[in-house]
């Protein structure tokens, strides 16, 4: 014998719930906010992990340090090979290492005026180069605005699409669900006269 009118109200209802987690899943996943943010995770991941692979990570940096222990004097008269081997390969690292070298020195050292005179001889030459710069940078983001805003139009496009598509077959599976669930009531009916 088929199942009773409770039964299948029961089923119903667990369709009915589970059919509407599924399209809140779905529409979250097609959700243009979403999509954007699952694409922003991904790339601050890939440029963690290649600063990872560049500059190396805070444990191989005391690994470094440590393996390099001895006397003060040892560790400073190999300092320049060690850095010269870790650093080997990896410009971007050995541009970070005189970068902070320089800064030690610097940071040590007052200036002098004929240096500040440099200094500011140099500010003065950077300024128009500073402009164009600015306005490079203006035009760059001008020339991608426009590709950037027909991809967006794109993903807003295939989110709608994707949406309604959904609509549609949900309400189908609702149709065929009372369709089915009205069937069987009337079996039952029929059944039970």
């Amino acid at each position: 014998m088929g199942q009773s009118t409770d039964e299948l109200r029961r089923d119903i209802e667990g369709t009915r719930a589970g059919l509407s987690d599924t399209l809140d899943a779905i529409g979250d996943r097609v959700s243009p906010g979403r999509v954007l943010e699952r694409r922003k995770n991904r790339t601050m991941q890939s440029l963690h992990s290649l600063r990872d692979r560049v500059m190396g990570t805070v444990s191989s940096a005391k690994d470094s340090v440590t393996d390099s222990s001895g006397n003060a004097l040892d560790t400073i008269t190999s300092a320049p090979d060690s850095v010269r081997s870790h650093t080997q390969g990896s410009p971007l690292a050995m541009g970070a290492v005189a970068f902070g070298v320089g800064f030690l020195v610097a940071a040590v050292f007052p200036p002098t005026q004929p240096e500040q005179d440099a200094a500011q001889a140099l500010l003065d030459k950077a300024e128009p180069l500073k402009d164009e710069l600015a306005a490079a940078g203006h035009d760059i983001a001008n020339e991608l605005k426009g590709p950037a805003q027909d991809a967006l139009q794109d993903i807003k496009a295939t989110a709608a699409d994707s949406k309604q598509a959904v609509v549609d077959t949900a309400h189908d599976s609702v149709h065929t669900t009372q369709d089915a669930a009205q069937d069987a009531a009337a079996s039952v009916k029929d059944a039970a006269s």
